[in-house]
């Protein structure tokens, strides 16, 4: 546990992929840090990865800095093979992590940073905050919700196909996590229904690294021209395997419009029909869980914080990573060798960093819009 009046050069908050990143480039740099994790465990969110999720289905694992994913049993399931390697990583490059610590919220203190947290209080003079999304489940509100007489559930929720069994279900979301538990639903339920808010576009080819960097190249692009920040899935479509391409034969991948209305029995479709449910799974994403940082009052009017790179622009002394373009593994390692540059040289020559960097009045924020990362 942290003890009161602890002090540091950058404190790390979480201890996932971008966390991982930020403290093994701090490790080999001047800056003293602190890595505080609120798991229990090493693994971030991958330890809370439903029980179905293999190796041999997850998208996109890439390697930590300084090594190379270990080689993984396909069928070994993601939330045991994930957590071991992290666990694994910290051993290996000695990157010391505090846990179970959660951070209650940080404030300014003098020309520093304190944070509060459930086992006293850091003071820093910089953050690299790294907490990720998988705490801040995202449900759109749509009419009738609270009418509704079966049940919700969110990704962050499911734990298999056994509590389908029988039932009507409805499947919420565009995404790779709608596909893999649609798959995985319509085989033991009554009846499935998925629905999109766009038609679902499918990518043919392999996603390896080059593609995944011009993904992620792509949502940068996104901010840069001052559109929402999406997921990389959003650009890069949804790919075509064996499995994807079995399930549009067998007629369970067909998207329909997303309903827009609940009603207690099920859901109204925008042509006026109705799909009855038991069931409503919101495979919907996640938000950036910032809550902690409120105090900081970073955000903008429109609810999105102006960044310049992973730096706040309206203060350099806190970098998020693991938002916005930097939410992937492959952002994630970016962007923490990017905070880790950036502050090592703000620490040390604040005078020329304030020379080169423009100020963000509060004033800016609403006339800067193509700069602004809208959160979600």
């Amino acid at each position: 546990m942290t003890a009161e009046g602890t002090s540091t050069d950058v404190l790390v908050i979480g201890a996932g992929q971008a966390g991982l990143s930020s403290a093994y480039h701090l490790s080999r740099s001047p800056l003293r840090h602190l890595v505080l994790d609120a798991e229990p465990a090493p693994g971030g969110a991958w330890q809370h990865r439903w029980p179905s999720l293999v190796m041999g289905t997850v998208n996109g694992i890439r390697e930590l800095p300084g090594t190379t994913p270990p080689h993984a049993d396909p069928a070994e399931q993601a939330r045991i093979a994930v957590p071991r390697w992290f666990a694994d990583y910290e051993r290996q490059f000695d990157l010391r992590v505090e846990r179970p610590v959660r951070v209650l919220r940080v404030e300014h203190d003098g020309d520093g940073l304190a944070a509060t947290t459930d086992g006293g209080t850091v003071r820093a003079r910089a953050l690299i905050n790294a907490t990720g999304t998988w705490t801040r489940p995202y449900v759109p509100f749509v009419p009738g919700a609270a009418e509704f007489a079966g049940r919700q559930l969110h990704t962050h929720d499911y734990r298999g196909p056994g509590e389908f069994v029988g039932k009507r279900v409805v499947v919420i979301g565009g995404g790779i996590s709608a596909v893999q538990l649609l798959l995985e639903i319509a085989p033991v339920a009554a009846a499935h229904t998925w629905v999109t808010r766009r038609p679902p576009e499918w990518r043919e080819g392999p996603f390896d690294e080059a593609a995944g960097r011009a993904a992620v190249a792509m949502v940068e692009e996104r901010v840069r021209l001052g559109l929402p920040p999406r997921s990389v899935v959003s650009v890069t479509g949804l790919p075509v395997t064996d499995i994807t391409r079995a399930g549009i034969d067998a007629g369970i991948l067909v998207a329909r419009p997303m309903f827009t209305r609940i009603v207690p029995d099920g859901v109204m479709l925008p042509d006026g029909s109705f799909v009855a449910a038991d069931i409503l799974l919101w495979c919907t994403g996640f938000r950036p869980a910032l809550d902690h940082l409120a105090p900081l009052r970073l955000r903008g009017p429109g609810g999105g914080i102006v960044m310049d790179g992973t730096a706040v622009a309206a203060d350099p002394r806190i970098h998020l990573v693991g938002y916005g373009p930097s939410a992937s593994t492959i952002g994630a390692n970016r962007a923490g060798r990017a905070a880790v540059r950036d502050l090592t040289r703000w620490l040390a020559h604040p005078e020329d960093r304030a020379a080169n960097h423009q100020q963000v009045r509060p004033e800016d924020r609403r006339s800067r819009p193509a700069t602004d990362l809208a959160v979600g």
